[in-house]
């Protein structure tokens, strides 16, 4: 990736002196310097979680693909490497995220739309041929069906004689933020609690350098809630999880260094970069006040983020290559473990090879080129800023107020009240866009008299008749009296209390598919 370190005449410097605006703001906005702010690295982390920060290292660029078949999405992820990204990020289409095989009559039409299909470890097989796994981290954006992807994952490290203890990567495991504002759930909330829980029990004490659960911000901000309501329904959702996996008998210090969180960047640069430095220190107070986290790395929040797709136009699409590079800014100025830039044309379709490079030569520009890694908290200082991050504070503890009076994060998702307010909020911002209060570029002004109509990127149809056939011969070869053995093994233990990602992953071992597994949970649970 080229030179990733200052220029030596930074470099040589101690941090507080590489650049003013480091050094320490004790008079800053009516903060207490060592409770509110502190240097980087050290509690409460509002400046970030690494002395150096990309100081030392840049952020992980983790572009978001997948389409088609496990053989099409395999050849866009070593495209990607081979143009620089350096973490992958697998996209399924909506089948799998909602526990369908390839060949169900629900999916019909969805198969590798919008993201990759995988319903059996064959396909995991074949979208992780050849790449890596010793040397790059994966995340998998998969929530009701995760627990079924981490084991194909498993089941391939096994295939390939790796140790999985020495997996890197993340699962998003994510199951609430799908109940307010995704959609892709299957199971009754309770039941899904369950199994997200499974996941981080399981993943602590079999698979030490993975993230068990991604709490994410991200889609509820696409469904229009504002930062601080992305900041409190995130957090919130992340004490569902610590007091769910406290209720089965772990530490808090035990699974907390592995959690991990997924953000928006939207428009407003430095309300967005406030966001991140704000999640940081509640969280941070959160686990050592609260929980009484004794681990420092239990303080860290760490996230990934995602540039908005929701402020992507199908108006003028190029301009959305300037509206991400300054989301992508937000991100690394608020303190970024890892990014994923969207591409110009995902506004019209599914990102073209040559889109999806430059979407990643944005962050490398960003990282290379701008002088924003020479300093680990290049908006220290900033009254603006820190004013900002104390006012998401301060919003984020009075929606806390607001979800404790209604008995509860649990509660407040099962009334709709959570939905409510991100619909009420979505309202208010078309209203502003239709009053023209908020502008748009080249939708509500400054529209092109003579646009010219933008080509979208589209799968291939035959691509979803060959999964199927691929998927149907997968089954006609494996051993189904014994898929079937499992599948009943898997189905007592949902009826008991153990923890089911063992028998999952032994379903996964016998060929069974993910329609299967995902229809005996189905069977036993009921939908929601």
């Amino acid at each position: 990736m080229g030179n990733t370190t200052p220029p030596a005449s930074l470099r040589s410097q101690p941090e507080s002196q590489a650049a003013a605006a480091c050094a320490r703001p004790r008079d800053i906005a009516g903060l207490d310097y060592d409770r509110d702010l502190a240097d980087p690295g050290q509690y409460p982390f509002t400046r970030g979680i690494h002395p150096e920060m990309y100081r030392a290292r840049p952020w992980t660029m983790r572009q978001y693909a997948g389409y088609a078949t496990a053989e099409a999405s395999n050849r866009r992820y070593r495209y990607l490497l081979q143009a620089g990204q350096t973490g992958l990020s697998i996209a399924f289409d909506l089948p799998t995220q909602i526990g369908l095989d390839s060949d169900a009559p629900l999916a019909a039409g969805e198969v590798g739309k919008v993201g990759v299909a995988i319903a059996s470890r064959e396909d995991m097989r074949l979208l992780l041929h050849d790449l890596p796994l010793a040397r790059i981290s994966s995340a998998m954006t998969i929530n009701a069906t995760a627990a079924i992807l981490l084991a194909f994952y498993i089941a391939e490290a096994h295939r390939q004689g790796m140790d999985p203890a020495l997996l890197s990567g993340t699962v998003q495991n994510d199951i609430l933020k799908e109940y307010i504002a995704r959609g892709t759930y299957i199971y009754p909330l309770r039941p899904a609690l369950r199994l997200v829980t499974d996941i981080i029990e399981y993943t602590q004490r079999e698979l030490p350098r993975w993230n068990s659960i991604s709490i994410s911000g991200y889609h509820m901000r696409e469904a229009g809630c504002t930062a601080a309501q992305e900041l409190a329904f995130t957090l919130a959702n992340g004490q569902v999880y610590v007091e769910a996996v406290l209720a089965r008998g772990l530490e808090i210090d035990q699974f907390a260094p592995r959690l991990s969180f997924f953000f928006n960047a939207h428009n407003h640069l430095f309300e967005e970069a406030a966001k991140f430095r704000a999640a940081r220190r509640i969280w941070a107070r959160l686990l050592r006040e609260k929980y009484h986290a004794r681990d420092p790395r239990s303080w860290k929040l760490r996230f990934h983020t995602q540039t908005a797709g929701s402020t992507l136009t199908a108006q003028q699409p190029l301009v959305n290559v300037t509206r991400t590079a300054y989301q992508a800014l937000a991100a690394v100025l608020g303190g970024t473990q890892s990014l994923h830039t969207n591409s110009h044309d995902e506004a019209l379709g599914l990102p073209t090879p040559e889109a999806a490079q430059l979407a990643l030569r944005t962050q490398q520009v960003l990282a290379h080129e701008t002088g924003v890694t020479d300093s680990a908290d290049p908006l220290a200082g900033s009254y603006y800023v820190e004013s900002l991050t104390s006012r998401l504070e301060r919003e984020t503890e009075e929606y806390f107020t607001q979800i404790g009076a209604r008995g509860g994060m649990l509660r407040a998702i099962e009334t709709g009240w959570v939905q409510s307010q991100i619909q009420n909020a979505a309202w208010r911002q078309q209203q502003a866009l239709e009053s023209e209060q908020a502008i748009v570029v080249g939708v509500n002004r400054y529209q092109a008299s003579h646009e010219t109509p933008a080509s979208a990127w589209r799968v291939d149809p035959a691509q979803e008749a060959n999964q199927i056939a691929r998927l149907r011969d997968f089954r006609a070869r494996r051993d189904a009296a014994r898929a079937a053995e499992a599948l009943a093994r898997l189905a007592s233990a949902a009826r008991g209390t153990d923890n089911l990602l063992p028998p999952i992953l032994a379903a996964v071992e016998c060929d069974c598919t993910l329609g299967e597994i995902a229809g005996v949970l189905k069977s036993e649970w009921g939908e929601y």
